[in-house]
């Protein structure tokens, strides 16, 4: 046969890249319950659809070249639901997976080329931080992050245009890190970890001893930092999330998000929607059993549930379309919005706005939670970031207040001035500045003696909260029957949607930082 011998060299080097870091770390790294990265590949891609790039990439520190196969990084494109994706998996058994010189380099093209074809990045992660003794030395430092003038900044920073996926599989400190932090969307599985450094460098470092788990494990992400929008009971169930979340989105934000089928049964719940919101006015209920009802079957997608917990923030369909959903949750906080919510709401704006999905409010709030701490947090900066962030939203915006709508937490929830295509209520509505238990007391004092008359009072000004009033001055556009909220919704978005540009924003918001 012509040219045996390059063709045995070729097969020779194409099994030296497949072994990865040899038998022994790929055995610990099963022995750890996690997938190589080449299997987490396999598992996350439509079949038999990988197309690698960079694949004989390896060191260019003397010595290392027959050690660093793919140099820890394992990159290309492939299809999810026969959608076409661009994929980096951190190979944990070369080197940790840390970062070099080639490695970099291998990453950010695939970053920039896939932005270019407008085309969805997903990033999985495990791995260490940079690569020593690569990085040492003014020649090391200068030279990482792609070799020319203006490299690391493209690497390193986004406009968001098509979708950006992080998984967190395993230790995950630098790059990992960086990237989850510059994605749309990040998975952690449990019993990963992610931070800038890792235990030991901190140890060495600074004198601090911590685990992964305490440093940046799945609870500090999703319940304290927000920086995880959802948690993975495992690798599995990892990447079916990665699939359904990007269900929701279009692969480029110059397009619109698919349409789906409507499944059976959706919207059946309607006539029973009442059923499930207490008729005493100061009792809560979970906000999710209404959305139940409104979404289309098994289309409630959350981002960020164990974060901000009195806002809700998720993707969902309605008749097949996907929406944003923003809404208050009275099982918490009573539906008090407090800073961490505040940020969840205002990074998910940003999200919907760019990939051009229509955002619907539902309204059941007694307002910002405030306070010593609140202040502290800089709420009042927050509170109008978001504010400034909903003004730059060119999506459609429908707003649906189910009960409470009182103060600045009225306008921040879409409400009238805030450019809402359609702004309506239930009759169950109260609009009002503050609770009217609350404005009693400051109009009568606490210690009021003739409790009658603060309940007269009370009851007065509850009647006077009622959305008639707003919708007589035409200050809300209407006052819907509650089961017909689903079909309002699909009508309104369908007229919403009717524009010069097809449904397509203008993207504001592309820029806007959502991590904090």
């Amino acid at each position: 046969m012509p040219f045996e011998n390059q063709l045995e060299t070729l097969e020779t080097k194409i099994e030296r890249v497949q072994a990865m870091g040899g038998a022994d770390k790929v055995q610990r790294q099963h022995a750890r319950g996690r997938y190589t990265a080449r299997e987490r590949i396999d598992r996350l891609l439509d079949p038999d659809t990988f197309f690698e790039v960079g694949r004989f990439a390896h060191s260019d520190m003397p010595g290392l070249a027959d050690k660093t196969p793919a140099d820890s990084k394992i990159t290309g494109y492939g299809k999810i639901n026969n959608r076409r994706v661009a994929v980096s998996a951190n190979d944990f058994t070369v080197m940790a997976a840390t970062t070099s010189r080639i490695a970099g380099r291998k990453e950010g093209e695939l970053k920039q080329y896939a932005a270019r074809k407008k085309i969805p990045m997903i990033y999985l992660g495990e791995a260490g931080g940079a690569r020593m003794p690569d990085i040492m030395g003014s020649k090391g430092l200068a030279s990482f992050g792609g070799g020319s003038f203006d490299s690391y900044l493209k690497i390193m920073s986004r406009i968001r245009q098509s979708p950006m996926v992080t998984a967190i599989l395993g230790e995950c400190y630098g790059m990992p890190t960086w990237m989850a932090c510059l994605s749309d969307f990040v998975v952690q599985v449990k019993g990963s970890s992610m931070g800038v450094s890792g235990p030991r460098v901190l140890e060495m470092a600074l004198g601090q001893t911590v685990t992964d788990e305490e440093l940046g494990g799945f609870k500090v992400h999703s319940e304290i930092t927000g920086n995880v929008d959802r948690v993975a009971q495992n690798e599995d169930h990892c990447f079916d999330i990665i699939r359904q979340y990007l269900s929701y989105l279009p692969s480029h934000s110059s397009q619109l998000p698919p349409i789906f089928p409507v499944p059976d049964g959706s919207g059946e719940k309607m006539e029973q929607i009442l059923d499930f919101l207490p008729q005493k006015r100061s009792r809560t209920y979970d906000m999710h059993t209404l959305l139940l009802c409104i979404v289309d079957t098994q289309s409630l997608f959350a981002i960020k549930p164990e974060f901000g917990k009195s806002v809700i923030t998720a993707l969902a369909r309605i008749n097949g379309k996907s929406v944003g959903i923003v809404a208050n949750q009275p099982s918490f906080l009573a539906g008090a919005m407090d800073t961490d919510g505040i940020d969840k709401v205002t990074s998910f704006l940003c999200q919907c706005d760019t990939y051009n999905i229509p955002l619907v409010f539902f309204h059941d709030t007694p307002g910002f939670l405030v306070g010593k701490e609140a202040e502290k947090n800089r709420v009042a900066a927050r509170v109008m970031n978001y504010m400034n962030a909903l003004g730059q939203i060119s999506v459609p915006k429908i707003s649906v207040i189910i009960r409470k709508s009182y103060g600045m937490a009225f306008w921040n929830m879409s409400g009238s001035g805030c450019a809402t295509d359609f702004l309506v209520a239930w009759p169950t509505a109260e609009m009002s500045f503050v609770d009217p238990a609350i404005a009693a007391n400051v109009v009568h004092g606490s210690t009021e003696a003739d409790p009658d008359q603060k309940q007269k009072l009370i009851r007065s000004m509850v009647e006077d909260a009622s959305p008639f009033g707003a919708a007589g001055l035409f200050h809300i556009h209407d006052v819907i029957d509650p089961r017909h909220t689903r079909k309002y919704i699909t009508d309104a978005l369908e007229i919403a949607g009717d524009t010069d540009r097809n449904g397509i924003g203008e993207h504001r918001l592309a820029n806007w930082p959502t991590k904090f």
